[in-house]
């Protein structure tokens, strides 16, 4: 009977566990549709932006300049993984934190790496990594457009300066429910794609090209941090999502494995029952 009794207890709590889980996913659900929306919202924003920048690109020479576009010796570069705050998503931060170590040991051969982490779970699994100059923990609780510029925008001035020479962003980007892409982009400088160097359109400018420069470069930064923080949060309720579908169906698993235990048990202590009463009887008939 005992053995029946763990039986029973465990069964139940796996049943607890499996109702936390299924809720989980709910929830994830849920928020991914929202985060869904957002992201396929912003996503032709900024890829118009990158076009702008590609062509703009092509014209960057002597007489057209951008603080943002100075290719100078890297001597400091600023790192900046963007993970979650919370937890249950698979290896969707461990993914991050083993890129980082990666990216922190080449370009940490002769220059100096820092870290910006967004997210709690990042500034956990690299606290000992690198040098953290920033962590942000609170953008995801209420992520907007002018929250993410307070954040990038001191990087953008710091690169100005001349203070940092180099800026990476690592995020998982968002394709699709089962598929998140650990992305590394280059934030800073600002560089077209190596086939788009050397064309040119034949569109006029109005105002100069120089103005429209000054203006459009911050711009697509901003848009650009924006959209990688948004596919982040999609891509973390995805994989949350995914990871409680999976934790869900295992302990469906447990359950019919358990229950089937626990009927084999009892039907073994019945029978054990009857064959006592049955030997009991026959006893008291001799």
């Amino acid at each position: 009977m005992s053995n029946l009794k763990e039986i029973r207890s465990r069964i139940s709590s796996v049943d607890s566990t499996k109702k936390i889980t299924r809720a989980m996913k709910m929830v994830s659900s849920a928020k991914l549709k929202k985060a869904q929306r957002e992201i396929t919202a912003v996503r032709p924003y900024a890829e118009k932006f990158n076009e702008l920048v590609t062509e703009f690109g092509s014209r960057l020479d002597s007489d057209i300049k951008s603080p943002y576009t100075n290719l100078r010796t890297e001597k400091k570069v600023l790192l900046i993984p963007i993970t979650s705050n919370r937890g249950l998503c698979g290896a969707f931060n461990t993914n991050v934190a083993k890129r980082a170590r990666k990216l922190i040991s080449q370009e940490g051969a002769n220059k100096d790496v820092e870290l910006m982490i967004i997210g709690k779970k990042g500034q956990e699994l690299l606290s000992k990594q690198a040098t953290i100059v920033e962590s942000h923990t609170a953008i995801f609780d209420d992520l907007s457009y002018s929250n993410s510029v307070d954040i990038i925008q001191p990087v953008m001035n710091l690169y100005k300066e001349e203070k940092i020479d180099k800026v990476l962003l690592l995020y998982n980007r968002f394709k699709n429910v089962a598929t998140q892409e650990l992305i590394v982009e280059q934030f800073l400088p600002i560089s077209p794609p190596p086939s788009e160097k050397g064309q040119s359109s034949n569109f006029i400018y109005e105002p100069s090209i120089q103005k429209i420069v000054q203006e459009i470069l911050p711009k697509a930064l901003k848009i650009q941090f924006y959209k990688s923080l948004r596919d982040s949060l999609a891509a973390e309720q995805a994989a949350r999502m995914t990871a409680m579908h999976i934790a869900t169906e295992n302990a469906t698993e447990v359950l019919d494995q358990l229950k089937l235990t626990y009927n084999k048990a009892r039907q073994a202590a019945i029978t054990a029952e009857i064959l006592e009463i049955v030997s009991g009887a026959e006893a008291l008939n001799s």
